[in-house]
């Protein structure tokens, strides 16, 4: 699954400042720049990306996009279903659907780590399951980042084919 890399790095940084078994990331800004450099514990975001995309062509993989799940969730699970050889009926669509919401799971302790130590998540400072939106990078990033950040994506992305939604 590949989601809006600029959603994806504000995740990463609430994630990771609740997260005590990862670094502090530091400063909005900082972590910024760490993001970018694909310095983060789970490597280059542009790199993954790239390296899965390709992977699909070769290997059975579905790749789908968060941005997609969000808008139209019954769609995108009809898809894993299909891909994986399974027929689903209506109800059972309906309520896969209904248990793998955003809301729905937010609340499932089995799901969103609520049993987790403070030592080693510490949600108090951000929940596991933060928001879950998409867009929500515009409230953090400064024109200047998004200028920063939209240069830099396009470089290492120039010769990649797939098209994010609503990146740019």
């Amino acid at each position: 699954m590949a989601r809006n890399p600029k959603d994806c790095l504000v995740s990463c940084f609430h994630f990771q400042r609740m997260n005590k078994m990862l670094p502090y990331p530091g400063t909005w800004e900082e972590y910024l720049k760490i993001f970018m450099a694909g310095k983060v514990a789970w490597g280059s975001w542009c790199n993954h990306v790239k390296d899965w995309w390709k992977a699909k062509d070769t290997y059975h993989v579905l790749y789908l996009f968060y941005e997609d799940i969000k808008k139209d969730p019954k769609r995108e699970i009809q898809k894993v279903a299909q891909f994986i050889g399974k027929q689903l009926d209506v109800a059972t669509l309906d309520k896969i659907v209904r248990h793998t919401s955003f809301e729905v799971m937010k609340h499932n302790p089995m799901i969103n780590r609520a049993n987790v130590p403070l030592s080693v998540m510490d949600q108090s400072i951000f929940p596991f399951m933060r928001k879950g939106t998409v867009g929500d990078w515009k409230k953090h990033f400064t024109v200047a980042q998004n200028e920063w950040f939209d240069e830099d994506y396009l470089k290492k992305m120039s010769t990649f084919t797939m098209e994010l939604q609503g990146l740019f």
